[in-house]
């Protein structure tokens, strides 16, 4: 072991060494700059609610910025540290808190059910973010409910979705669902969701809200359906909630059914939608009202509703709550009975924020520091502050620190909190300067040792400035004496290292050592305890003396170790003796609230050890009390000069007390600084002291202080003296002169106590004496006595007086004069004069201001010198305020209208004014004259306006005549001058007239200008029809007679009428009808309108019309049809049970409106409720009361009736269903019983259930007893779900009688038959299960039993249907011999038998199994469509059996969302309203039952009747004029669709381009084109748009010349107008030549060319390819042959033809344009106007381009169709647009996707519709030996995409069926893919599957014609298109009419207003088709619509999945294709499939 001194050696070194490491690191740690250093701020706080999921898990990010960059660590709310938890908590690097995924069973509350919060800190402080609530959320077992809900009828309901609390959080409610199929939603606004019968609203809470409950309601249910907001999860409720509707008897006062719905607290969000509701029911209904309570008190006011706030029922509904929403409503409820009220009290909660003002501040040692926290949001609970993370128990909004400490600088945060959220900010504050509190950076530590050795304690401190240290021994300063040694010295690095040395250390030298560091910026100190071994002992302590009211803390001075107790005696008796003294095991002794009297004393320490030895100290306890003064103060008013005396005199304190006085001069007055006040003090005893001054001056104003001090300390008193002083001057004013303009300032400033007040005033008139106050305006102001005058002007100048007064002596006041220097100035500066031309004029201009003033005359800014003109003289007038002017002028001229300028100037300065000198003359002539629109009696012109002569124009005179009158016969329309249009009127219509205008002023009139040529139109009729006559001709026909009206009231020659009629006493619109006019004189016009409603009164108006439009409508006519059926069932139909076989039934006639005629007797319909579905088990009751009764009903079963009322029209409406039950009775036996020996003392005893239970079966009784024997027989009671007993304890070979009965609650029913059985040794194989009938629900699991008895125990087996069973996975048998089959289907119906065999007998039972399906695929057809209806037709399945309950509809529009509407079973049609006119449709229906909804049907598609605009007559729609023509759009036809607009573009005849007039032209309005040369042909496009498409037209015309003549036609042979003109031969050309001829002519010969080649192609093929064999003759089975002539036949007997070939469009290519036409190739493919059905070329001779369907196809010639003889010879009704059968076409758009090799031509292939089809006619080229099986196709066609269009065999035989896939394309495809959809399926029973012409679905984009028609319906057996999606038959229905008719000269007449129109009856105008679809439209790829599942629905796939590689190598392959599926169609037929190439 070391001696001492060289361990002391090493300690130094030791301590020396870690010394200067550590300050070298401080070093270098403090050099680094400081400027930009800060504490740390969040970038990212996390939010205060983290909910998440086990399955997402979560991650909370927390960011902070701070130099150096903070530390984040996460805490919990109590503070501690939150680290990893493996699997369940991780903290990442960068800072965030992550929650991982993790199982519900590793869920942990105190991880995952926690608060927690951010902290970042670094050296300069830390932060802690708000609260963060995390919450993980497991799934847990929940349901939803909905309860029943009590109402009274008439009232709301409020129906509620009970959510278990534990999930409530995060579930809520999406929707509510009624009787599981209509579904109510809420909307994005938060309000809810009206449904259209304003029935339900889902209010913001989710509750379901029921108005105005009737008993209806009472038969639905409501389920709600939740969304989890977390996992997304959905869940309907698993109850139902139904509404238990009471019929109020008698008035009921409103009732609040609980009581804890009186008062209800509610609390939302801001921003939040919510309601609150009055759940008060009455009756009668109550009504509700809502009032708010104003703020604070008991008052009331009526809530106002808005869009904002809405009441529904009793219902207060608030959307977007605001926090002044919030307070107490109150919902009052009354009705005539009495009231009541609930009372509502609501909070809206808005987020929290906070921010501490200042962010930041630096404050100097020892300077006040102030955080100011501003904070929003509601409710705000508390405010609290945190300094470095620690509260520091501040809950006030300003935080103020008075004396900033070292300690006090680092991070604050303001808190405020609620009880949902909490918001935080921070501030830092810095210290000023460089100061650093010290700071203890190594000190001694606690040390136990012996007596004797040295002792070395060592302190090392540090800080700025240097702190000292000093060392206490228990609180006594330590001194360099004997044995103690205190050292100390400075590091390199500033830092003090103190140490203190005990030699040789005693017992008496233990105790507690302090170490202290001290500097003026702050103290820190280290204590630790040496302990020395050896006996107590207790160091002298001296007497403490301290002030009363301070706490007396003191600790006992002891040394010796170890010490066993410590404690205080005073007098003997040990400490404490009262509530103020406090004792401590260490010795430290507490007093509080010292007081001299109680404890100044002396108190003694007592130590002891264990063995006994002690040790007692003394101390003296002196309390001292301080001075207390008694207040002062001065309260009288001074003034300067007065004396003062202040009394300071001391209450109470120790003596000897020290009075002094203090003075502090006054903030601000530093004036009086160098002054000395005089005051003096005296002493005048030994508590008092005076302050005298002899006289106040402004000197003394100040605090006077008294302070006085003894041995206790001192204390101080202070006052505040104000001496007064009257105002002086420190700036007085003089006298000012300022520039005219300038801005003006004189000064005036006085001092003064109180300080002066300085006011300006201005002296009255222009000398001083009497002043006025100076009127605030924008240029005179006073700011601090300082008078301004901005922009000072001569009014300024005058004397001004600036007074100073305050209250103390007269005040100050001086007088100035301001004056201004001004120069010239015009008071006027810019004036107009008149002078008329060529007379003299005089300009005159009068300059005041400062003389010497000089004026110059400039003219439009040119100087003018009379010199130079003489017409100009100036002369000049010295005035006495300045100078007058004159300019005179001897003769104006129109040059003289200028701007001339007179320009003043003296030595201040210059100013000029103006005159606008203006020469007025006559007006010139208006040019540019022409027409805007004119009609039959106006004209429209406009003009442009001339020079007016500067003199406004007065009026224009318009003067117009007859063209054959001369200019002296003129009426004249006087017109404002201030226009440039004006309208003509009185002229009459179709006359020639001359119009010239002229321009009047004040001065005269003008010339004429150039007259121009008009002719009025015609106009329509303005009279009405005469003797109009409406009589009804049978139930559904009115006839109407009329005569035409007054000759004098045609306004040209009527061509029709339109009648018009409608239900009277509606809203509705006529339905016009068109009559032609009757030529015969006189005659009377009639017209027969049918299918009307029965018993109906219709309005008839009658309008007549010419070639320009309709005349007036006639006076309505009213008129019944005939006596019909009742058109309302009965109503109020109730029924009421009587007994458990009779029923009544009441009811209330229908409304006598509706009785459409006498109602003679009643049906009532009735069926038990589960067969009312089946019309057959139906019964009906006729009765002529209004209620009867029902006999002879089945026994408590439920009834479903309907009423309905019968007239001589027939049976009327029936009634909603209503349902009563029938009363329960006793049961019928037990059907069938068995008795089965099971042993020799055992019998099982098994029955059916009866066959009419009559109620709920309640229990059987088994009766058994020994047969034969007397006496009551045994009965055990078996429970009604158990069909079979045990009866056991029987005897060996004794027959035993056992029979069974049933009961209800109305008692035991009949007794079954008796069977009787003997217990016996031998037990048979037997079955206890009966044979039976079981019915299963489709999907749902079924269970067949087969209970089973024998010893030995008897083998079970199973047969379906005649089949051994084996199990599998949804079939297998149960333990107990029972089958179960899971999730039935349809093909599970049939006989189950099952078999029970043992060793000595076999049994077996047989059941049947009915499956209740949902119904399949029904069957929808189309029977009539309006232009806004369509009207479809829905049959069941025919093969389907099972139940339909009814039909749901769906149908979408082209371009639009699917709709749906429900159908009866037995309405025979539906009518889908309120369509599109003149739009595509997709319907499709469902059938539903009991179990569901079934399968879809095919797909319908049709349109609404409305086609594109329609051509006019040119002579009715154009007017032409000399420079403008006019346009009569109401000559366009609408197609049935209104218009919309027309564009208008024209162009001279020989330009190219197109010039667009208009493109938004009204189609009510005649328009016309303005700015026409006269003379010259120009062409007119007119494009027409309506709903339906648009139509364009092209006309030539030439306008007249000036004088109203035409000019010659063209030499082209064609008059103006034509649509199409021929091309202008040269005149050597022959005619022959005509293009027109030629172009068809070689077209049909280059087609006819390529056929033959193609034809000779393939043949040559074909025969290459017969060498090769095998199945490459797969590679081709499609043939491309050719037919072009009539006479051509195709030969169907090569056996290697299969199918057509058609064409797709390849992606992203574009078809080639044809030059000079303005179609794209989508057009031209489905116009195919060059090909029609019975021409192979287009034939320029045929004058009808299109013929009307008519009729089937008829044959020409008497062409046999055989199946050898089928030619492309006959004419088929409106097919003229299809491509001809059998011809062959080139197909645009192949490119280098197609093999040049391969043939590039397609065949088309016969008509099948409208021919009977054979077993030998094969239509399409079938194989050999089976010519009777055929692939039909229509019309024109092509192939299809792969996997796009499959087929179906209709008969369900052999051939491979193909699930069509859901396509439906998007309708801009183009008419390429049109043609897909045009297949029919193949009939696998032979012949042609349609009879009839078959559904046409053309391209929805426009492509084809828009003249098709889609009305036409599959014929033949098959009356609804199958699922085949789109397929279409041979043809569709074209009623398009004749392109043009020569032979019709009569005009048409123009559309009438929207009515029934047959389009088959107008005529077609040529018209240039607009370019419907672009090509890349074409092309475009459109993804599929529609998705069904199931085995019969579609399912969807993809359009274009397959490449043309892929196709091509589909058909190369061997294993596919038609031979394949001849292989397998089993019978021989071929399943045809159709591929893309």
């Amino acid at each position: 072991m070391l001696p001492p001194p060289r361990l002391s050696a090493i300690k130094w070194l030791t301590l020396f060494a870690a010394l200067a490491a550590f300050c070298t690191k401080s070093v270098y740690a403090a050099s680094q700059p400081d400027a930009d250093q800060k504490g740390p701020v969040f970038l990212n706080e996390p939010i205060n609610r983290i909910d998440f999921s086990n399955s997402t898990g979560a991650e909370i990010e927390c960011k902070a910025s701070g130099n150096p960059m903070p530390e984040i660590i996460w805490i919990r709310s109590d503070g501690t540290a939150v680290g990893d938890v493996p699997g369940l908590r991780q903290i990442s690097s960068d800072g965030k808190l992550v929650f991982p995924p993790f199982r519900a069973e590793d869920y942990r509350q105190e991880v995952h059910a926690q608060v927690y919060a951010c902290l970042a800190r670094n050296q300069f402080g830390t932060i802690i973010s708000r609260d963060v609530h995390v919450r993980a959320v497991v799934p847990q077992s929940y349901t939803v409910n909905v309860m029943d809900e009590a109402v009274l009828r008439g009232n709301s309901a409020i129906l509620k979705c009970h959510i278990p609390s534990f999930v409530a959080d995060f579930i809520s409610v999406a929707c509510w669902v009624e009787d599981e199929e209509r579904e109510i939603f809420t909307t994005n606004d938060g309000i809810g969701h009206f449904e259209s019968d304003g029935k339900y609203l889902v209010l913001p809470s989710g509750e379901l809200h029921i108005r105005e409950v009737g008993p209806e309601d009472g038969y639905k249910s409501y389920q709600c359906r939740t969304k989890h907001r977390l996992t997304g999860e959905t869940r309907l409720s698993a109850t139902k909630g139904r509404l238990v509707i009471t019929e109020p008897v008698g008035s009921v006062s409103p009732k609040i059914l609980n009581i804890h719905d009186k008062f209800l607290l509610m609390q939302i969000k801001l921003g939040d939608s919510f309601s609150m509701q009055c759940p008060g029911q009455a009756y009668p209904v109550p009504i509700v009202r809502w009032y708010k309570f104003i703020e604070g008190t008991t008052r009331k006011q009526a809530v106002i509703l808005n869009e904002r706030v809405k009441q529904v029922s009793g219902t207060l509904i608030i959307k977007d709550a605001v926090v002044e929403d919030s307070g107490k409503y109150l919902c009052v409820v009354n009705n005539s009975v009495g009231g009541e009220s609930v009372e509502t009290v609501l909070t809206v909660t808005a987020p929290l924020s906070a921010k501490i003002d200042p962010p930041t501040q630096t404050v100097d040692f020892g300077r006040p520091a102030v955080f100011t926290c501003q904070f929003s949001g509601n409710p705000i609970k508390t405010i609290s502050w945190l300094k470095d993370g620690k509260a520091i128990g501040h809950s006030d909004q300003v935080l103020r620190i008075e004396s900033v400490k070292k300690e006090d600088k680092g991070m604050y945060q303001c808190f405020v909190r609620n009880d949902q959220e909490s918001a935080e900010a921070s501030a830092e504050l810095k210290l000023g300067g460089r100061f650093d509190p010290p700071v203890i950076r190594q000190a001694f530590q606690e040390e136990t040792m012996e007596p004797g050795p040295s002792v070395f304690l060592k302190c090392v401190a540090g800080g700025n400035p240097t702190p000292e240290i000093s060392w206490e021994l228990d609180g006594k300063k330590i001194a360099n004496i004997d044995r103690y040694q205190v050292g100390q010295y400075v590091t390199v690095n500033g830092d003090v290292v103190s140490y203190l040395n005990i030699t040789s250390v005693h017992a008496n030298d233990g105790g507690l050592y302090k170490c202290i560091a001290k500097s003026k910026v702050g103290v820190a100190e280290h204590s630790a305890k040496l302990n020395v071994y050896g006996l107590p002992y207790i160091r002298q302590m001296e007497k403490k003396a301290i002030v009363a009211g301070e706490t007396l803390i003191v600790t006992c001075p002891v040394a010796g170790y170890p010490i066993d107790s410590i404690v205080w005696e005073r007098d003997n008796r040990a400490l404490p003796i009262n509530r103020k003294q406090k004792v401590f095991p260490n010795g430290t002794l507490i007093i509080e609230n010292v007081e001299r009297n109680s404890d100044q004393a002396t108190y003694t320490c007592v130590a002891k050890n264990a063995e006994g030895y002690s040790a007692r100290g003394s101390l003296e306890v002196q309390v001292m009390v301080l001075p207390q003064i008694t207040p002062f103060s001065y309260d009288d008013i001074i003034n300067t000069g007065d004396s003062i005396d202040l009394l300071c005199q001391i209450q109470k304190g120790d003596r000897p007390i020290k009075i002094n006085w203090s003075f502090e001069r006054a903030a601000g007055d530093a004036r009086y600084d160098q002054l000395q006040p005089i005051m003096r003090t005296n002493r005048i005893s030994i508590k008092s002291s005076v302050l005298s001054i002899p006289r106040a001056t402004p000197a003394h104003t100040g605090i006077y202080t008294c302070m006085a001090s003894n041995a206790a300390g001192s204390t101080t008193y202070s006052t505040n003296l104000t001496v007064n002083v009257p105002p002086r001057w420190i700036l007085e004013p003089t006298d000012k002169a300022f520039a005219q303009g300038s801005d003006a300032k004189v000064e005036c400033k006085a001092d003064g106590f109180p300080k002066p007040q300085v006011t300006w005033k201005k002296a009255v008139g222009d000398s001083p004496g009497e002043y006025k106050d100076l009127k605030k305006n924008d240029n005179i102001r006073v700011e601090e006595g300082t008078l301004h005058i901005d922009n000072i002007q001569k009014t300024n100048e005058g004397y001004y007086l600036c007074e100073a007064i305050n209250g103390i002596g007269s005040g100050l006041s001086a007088v100035i004069m301001i004056s201004v220097q001004a120069p010239p100035e015009f008071t006027e500066k810019l004036r107009n004069q008149t002078a008329r031309r060529g007379e003299p004029a005089v300009l005159q201009c009068e300059a005041k201001g400062e003389k010497p003033i000089g004026i110059l005359w400039n003219m439009n800014n040119v100087r003018l010198d009379p010199k130079n003109d003489n017409r100009y003289t100036i002369r000049e007038e010295i005035l006495s305020t300045g100078v007058m002017s004159s300019l005179s002028i001897k003769r104006t001229e129109r040059s003289d209208s200028a701007l001339f300028t007179c320009l003043a100037t003296n030595a201040f300065g210059s100013d000029d004014a103006s005159i606008n000198m203006i020469i007025q003359e006559v007006p010139e002539m208006p040019y540019a004259l022409k027409v805007l629109d004119k009609s039959g009696r106006s004209v429209q012109l406009s003009w442009a306006q001339p020079y007016d002569g500067n003199s406004p124009l007065i009026r224009y005179i318009i003067e117009f005549k007859r063209s054959r009158a001369s200019w002296d016969e003129v009426d004249r329309v006087m017109v404002p001058g201030d226009t440039t249009e004006a309208q003509v009127q009185k002229l009459s219509p179709a006359t020639t007239y001359n119009i010239r205008i002229v321009a009047e002023n004040a001065i005269g009139t003008s010339q004429t200008s150039e007259a121009v040529t008009i002719i009025t139109a015609e106009e329509a009729p303005s009279g009405k029809p005469q003797n109009i006559k409406v009589d009804p001709v049978n139930q559904t026909t009115l006839r109407v007679t009329w005569k035409p009206p007054a000759r004098s009231e045609w306004n040209g020659e009527i061509l029709g009428y339109y009648v018009g009629y409608k239900l009277s006493n509606t809203n509705s619109s006529y339905v016009f009808e068109t009559v032609n006019f009757l030529t015969e004189e006189g005659k009377e016009h009639s017209l027969e309108l049918n299918n009307l409603r029965v018993y109906t009164q219709y309005s008839v108006v009658i309008q007549a019309f010419n070639k320009i439009g309709a005349g007036p409508l006639s006076d309505e006519e009213k008129q019944f049809t005939a006596e019909g059926t009742p058109s309302q069932p009965p109503s109020d139909t109730s029924c009421t049970t009587l007994t458990s076989q009779t029923i009544r039934v009441s009811w209330v006639s229908p409304p006598l409106e509706s009785a459409n005629g006498v109602i003679k007797t009643y049906k009532v319909v009735y069926a038990p409720s589960d067969e009312w579905y089946d019309d057959t088990k139906r019964h009906y009751k006729k009765t002529a009361s209004s209620d009867t009764v029902l006999h002879g009903l089945k026994k408590f079963t439920n009834y479903t009736i309907q009423v309905l009322a019968t007239t001589a029209g027939g049976d009327g409406v029936r009634s909603a269903p209503i349902h009563c039950q029938t009363e329960p009775d006793v049961p019928e036996a037990p059907t069938d019983v068995k008795a089965l020996v099971k042993g020799q003392a055992a019998i099982l005893v098994s029955w059916r259930p009866p066959a009419q239970p009559n109620g709920i079966i309640q229990q059987y009784t088994v009766y058994s007893k020994v047969e034969g024997a007397e006496g009551e027989p045994k009965s055990q009671k078996i429970p009604h779900y158990q069909m079979s007993y045990e009866a056991t304890e029987l005897e060996k070979n004794k027959p035993y009688e056992f029979w069974v009965t049933a009961s209800t609650n109305i008692g035991e029913g009949q007794p079954s038959k008796s069977i009787i059985a003997m217990p016996s040794d031998q037990v048979p194989a037997k079955i206890a299960s009966f044979d039976d009938t079981f019915t299963a629900t489709f999907k749902e699991d079924a269970k067949m039993p087969c209970l089973a008895v024998g010893s030995p125990q008897p083998d079970i087996t199973w047969k379906i249907k005649g089949v051994e069973f084996t199990g599998n996975d949804r079939m297998r048998v149960l333990p107990d011999g029972s089958l179960l089959i899971k999730s039935v289907n349809r093909q599970d119906a049939g006989e189950y038998s099952c078999h029970a065999e043992n060793s000595i007998a076999k049994d077996s039972i047989t059941h049947k199994l009915i499956v209740l399906a949902p119904p399949q695929s029904p069957q929808v057809s189309l029977s009539a469509t309006t232009t806004d209806s369509l009207t479809v037709k829905v049959k069941p399945h025919e093969g389907d059996t099972a139940p339909l309950h009814g039909y749901t509809l769906h149908y979408k529009p082209e371009f639009g969302e699917w709709e749906t509407a429900e159908v009866s079973v037995d309405a025979q049609k539906f009518t889908i309203e309120n369509l599109l006119c003149g739009s595509r449709y997709q319907v499709y229906a469902t059938g539903f039952n009991n179990i569901g909804a079934g399968e879809a049907s095919d797909i319908l598609n049709t349109r609404t009747k409305g086609y594109k605009p329609k051509l006019p007559e040119k002579q009715r729609f154009i007017e032409v004029s000399s420079n403008s023509v006019s346009l009569h759009f109401k000559a366009w036809k609408d197609g049935g669709c209104p218009m919309s607009h027309f564009v208008v573009e024209n162009k001279k005849r020989d330009q190219t381009e197109w010039n667009q007039i208009s493109n938004n032209v009204k189609p009510d309005n005649n328009y016309v084109v303005l700015d026409l040369e006269p003379a010259t042909w120009y062409n007119l496009r007119i494009t027409a748009h309506n709903s339906a498409g648009f139509t364009v037209a092209e006309y030539d015309f030439a306008t007249l010349t000036v004088t109203g003549g035409t000019i010659a036609p063209l030499e082209d042979g064609h008059g103006a107008g034509n649509l199409n003109t021929r091309i202008h031969l040269p005149a050597w050309m022959p005619e022959w030549l005509d293009l027109n001829f030629m172009v068809p002519l070689i077209a049909t010969v280059i087609v006819v060319a390529v056929g033959i080649l193609v034809v000779c192609v393939a043949l040559s093929r074909r025969r290459v390819d017969d060498l090769r064999g095998g199945q490459k003759d797969v590679y081709y089975d499609v043939v491309y042959n050719q037919t072009m002539g009539p006479g051509a036949t195709l030969d169907k007997r090569r056996p290697d033809i299969r199918d057509e070939l058609g064409y797709i469009a390849p992606p992203n290519r574009k078809l080639p344009p044809v030059p000079g036409s303005n179609y794209n190739t989508c057009d031209r493919i489905k116009r195919a106007r060059g090909i029609r059905s019975n021409h192979s070329t287009w034939d320029p001779r045929r004058t009808n381009l299109y013929e009307e369907l008519k009729a089937p196809p008829v044959p020409l010639h008497g062409n046999h169709y055989g199946p050898e003889d089928v030619q492309c010879h006959y004419r088929h009704p409106g097919m003229e647009d299809e491509i001809c059968p059998y011809a062959t076409f080139h197909l645009l758009g192949f490119r280098e996707e197609m093999d040049p090799t391969k043939a590039m031509n397609f065949q088309t292939f016969p008509h099948q519709n409208g021919h009977p089809a054979g077993p030998g006619h094969a239509g399409t080229m079938g194989p050999p030996g089976h010519p009777g099986h055929v692939h039909s196709r229509s019309g024109s066609q092509s192939m299809p995409r792969a996997n796009r269009y499959a087929r179906k065999n209709s008969q369900g035989g052999q051939s491979s069926i193909y699930t069509p896939a859901p396509e439906y394309d998007d309708p801009a495809n183009c008419a390429e893919e049109d043609q897909y959809r045009r297949y029919t399926r193949v009939n696998s029973q032979g012949g042609s599957l349609y009879s009839g012409p078959g559904p046409e679905y053309d391209d929805p984009a426009n492509c084809a014609p828009e003249e098709d028609q889609y009305g036409s319906q599959y014929g033949g057996p098959y009356g609804t298109p199958y699922e085949h999606y789109g397929s279409r038959g041979s043809m569709g229905r074209r009623s398009v009419g004749s392109a043009r008719n020569p032979g019709n000269g009569s005009p048409e007449p123009p559309p009438p207003p929207p009515r029934n129109h047959d389009m088959s009856n107008s005529s077609f105008n040529d018209s240039k088709e607009s370019n419907e679809i672009s090509e890349a439209e074409c092309d475009r790829d459109h993804g599929p619509r529609g998705n069904y599942g199931a085995a019969l629905k579609r399912s969807p796939l993809q359009k274009d999945q397959r490449t043309t590689e892929e196709m091509r190598k589909l058909i190369e392959r061997n294993e596919a294709g038609p031979k394949q599926l001849q292989q397998q169609s089993g019978a021989g037929f071929t399943a045809y499939d159709t591929m893309a190439v």
